[in-house]
């Protein structure tokens, strides 16, 4: 489909601005895909396209952190393809989106970036970026680091404790990966889950004739997830290194980060759509295809207490920045494991739905203001991965991605309606209030009136440079404790016999 308008201009009227730091009410002018003036009265010029937003909010677009789009993965491949993908993304009100290159154990780091980038750009109908999976360490993929930090605006590594024989990484891999990061200014991420616990534990389940979704989360309980999260801290910051903990899923991984925050270590934790809006009771469904499309990894927690629990951690600051996993796979697919839950390919849905998520579970229920709303959904990303204040903010001078936000519509989240490819929605029925009415990619709309006018490959790369703020204090701290590590200046070790000898 094809813009309206593709000059990267357009004024809105009438609206409040929210950035994460105060609401006003302005007009906001973008030229040229570049926010351009913010003021009150802004008088239109001839041919320009105005948008009134009376009584509505204009939002920094949203960034998700946590995409898996046109995966391969478990011998398939994610169905929500970088088009469909962004289509759903900026149905929801986000317009900056970063995936994850995950190369296969032994496989050039260079080789997977090269592929996952050419799939994207054909496709991309928002602005994008890259992390970069660590699966396997050697002296090459250190080189290759390197590379993609320097010359390819790369500035995060993910290491999985998770996937036992495929992507997982030991603690010692995992601590000279979070060395290179630190050398790098690189922002070291963690799939967090006890890879070997868990690997017995499907043993276990399967053992005992539990087949089903049921076993997923009965083989990865919450201890193993808050265990491994404990683990990745710790060697984290024996680098002294800053790192980021993916898909926060229990409340006990949220009260290891807190415990750890507390103490003064830099580790970030980024809950999910998914986690924030439903529970993991689905998996015992007795639909076995209901029950499948809540598996991911780590699980949806079952305990009914978990998703207002995370909600309160964003609330106070604990917890950092929302993204999705969003990794989908139909029925037929999630079929795989239709006697074997170990086969089950893992992932849910959540780009699409992701704001009004937020929204109605934090903001409506006055846990969330309207600016720490925009902190959770964009601006803290921004920060954490150094695009803002590009991204994530309406400034003077900032991309001009924009979400006229409609506090007071509802809409009821279905599979018939949503953007996604997949064949079912995890939040299928819920309601939600405060929803994306239009949303400006780069000052084109490419949502409104319920419509995508999106151009396929229109999107950019956006390069992300190393040592952003999260790294702000490391060199002090990292001096001031190696001036506690002392050589004591001792004699000779001298036996009784030496001694004896030597009057």
């Amino acid at each position: 489909m094809l813009r309206v308008d593709q000059t990267g201009t357009i004024l809105i009227k009438n609206g409040t601005v929210v950035n994460d730091d105060r609401y006003f009410k302005s007009d906001v002018l973008v030229e040229n895909g570049i926010i351009k003036e913010i003021s009150k009265n802004i008088e239109p010029k001839e041919g320009i396209k105005v948008v009134d937003a009376t009584d509505k909010l204009l939002l920094p677009g949203g960034i998700d952190t946590h995409t898996h789009f046109q995966l391969p993965f478990m011998g398939t491949v994610s169905v929500d393809d970088f088009d469909i993908g962004t289509q759903a993304a900026v149905a929801g009100g986000t317009t900056f989106i970063i995936d994850f290159v995950i190369p296969t154990r032994g496989q050039s780091l260079l080789e997977a970036y090269d592929q996952w980038k050419k799939w994207a750009d054909e496709k991309v109908n928002c602005d994008y970026s890259l992390h970069v999976a660590i699966t396997w360490w050697s002296e090459q993929v250190s080189r290759e680091m390197e590379i993609l930090v320097k010359e390819r605006g790369v500035n995060s590594f993910k290491c999985f404790m998770a996937y036992k024989n495929s992507f997982m990484v030991t603690d010692q891999e995992m601590y000279h990966i979070f060395k290179r990061c630190k050398e790098l200014g690189a922002i070291a991420q963690v799939h967090a889950e006890n890879g070997d616990m868990v690997f017995e534990g499907q043993k276990k389940m399967l053992e005992m004739g539990i087949t089903g979704p049921e076993g997923h989360e009965l083989s990865r309980p919450e201890a193993l997830e808050a265990e491994a999260t404990n683990r990745a801290i710790v060697i984290a910051d024996s680098v002294c290194t800053p790192v980021y903990i993916v898909h926060v899923q229990s409340i006990g991984a949220a009260d290891v980060i807190c415990k750890h925050r507390k103490e003064g270590v830099r580790v970030y934790g980024e809950p999910i759509a998914a986690g924030l809006g439903v529970d993991g009771s689905h998996m015992w469904n007795h639909d076995w295809r209901h029950a499948a499309a809540f598996v991911m990894g780590p699980p949806i927690r079952p305990d009914p207490r978990t998703k207002g629990v995370l909600m309160d951690y964003l609330a106070r600051g604990d917890l950092d920045c929302v993204g999705t996993d969003n990794c989908t796979f139909c029925a037929d697919q999630k079929a795989m494991g239709k006697d074997d839950f170990t086969k089950i390919p893992n992932g849910v849905n959540g780009v699409e739905d992701r704001m009004s998520i937020v929204w109605e579970n934090g903001v409506n229920t006055g846990k969330l203001t309207w600016c720490q709303f925009v902190r959770a959904t964009s601006s803290e990303a921004a920060r954490i991965f150094n695009i803002y204040p590009r991204k994530g903010r309406i400034d003077v001078g900032c991309d001009g991605d924009i979400v006229i936000w409609d506090p007071n519509q509802s809409k009821t989240i279905s599979k018939d309606t949503h953007h996604h490819a997949v064949d079912f929605n995890i939040f299928e029925g819920i309601k939600v209030t405060g929803i994306a009415v239009t949303t400006i990619v780069a000052g084109n709309i490419v949502w409104s009136d319920n419509k995508l006018s999106c151009v396929k490959g229109s999107g950019r790369f956006v390069p992300r440079p190393p040592f952003g703020p999260v790294f702000d204090g490391i060199e002090q701290r990292d001096k001031v404790r190696n001036e506690l590590l002392r050589k004591v200046d001792r004699k000779p070790y001298e036996d009784d016999n030496t001694k004896n000898s030597s009057k």
